[in-house]
């Protein structure tokens, strides 16, 4: 069981790492359901701070890589139908059948929103764009290195427990 259960907690890290540039995977959440699987073994001792503290981690950056974007977007000198329009074509860029519409999405949807505040001002819609296209690789840089450290943990901890654990 502890077998299924340290390889089970592996994939979900090996697909937070891939979900970390993939808005539609939630990469650091399936970091930690990872990091949850391996202290659920017999093997390894639960350590509720490593747990609370990591999940306090994954909480705070899930939120941070939705609102990244939007101050992005904010920074750049955008309105707030440039925020709504990133906001918007995050979700319809994820669910766009497109390559890359994640990327795409906010990025338009940041410039449209602009547009339909200022239709004059294309220099200023395509700014905001830029800082909302600027705002996703922040986040998902942010995101990245954490599911990074997560899977670190992960290997450290299975290196300690090996001799129990295989």
């Amino acid at each position: 069981m502890d077998l299924l259960l340290v390889l089970l907690g592996f994939t979900c890290m090996i697909i937070g790492v891939l979900g970390s540039f993939l808005p539609v995977i939630p990469g650091l959440t399936s970091c930690w359901v990872g990091l949850l699987l391996l202290y659920l073994t017999k093997a390894v001792e639960n350590n509720y701070w490593i747990l609370g503290i990591t999940l306090l981690l994954t909480i705070i950056i899930t939120v941070l890589a939705y609102t990244i974007p939007a101050k992005g977007t904010k920074r750049y000198g955008g309105s707030s139908y440039g925020v709504w329009g990133t906001n918007i074509g995050l979700i319809v860029g994820i669910f766009a059948p497109i390559p890359f519409g994640f990327i795409i999405g906010p990025f338009v949807g940041a410039f449209l929103g602009e547009l339909i505040y200022d239709s004059k001002n294309h220099q200023r819609a395509l700014k905001a764009a830029t800082g909302s296209f600027l705002g996703f690789l922040a986040s998902s840089f942010i995101n990245f290195m954490f599911c990074i450290v997560f899977f670190g943990l992960f290997l450290t901890i299975v290196w300690q427990h090996k001799s129990l654990l295989f």
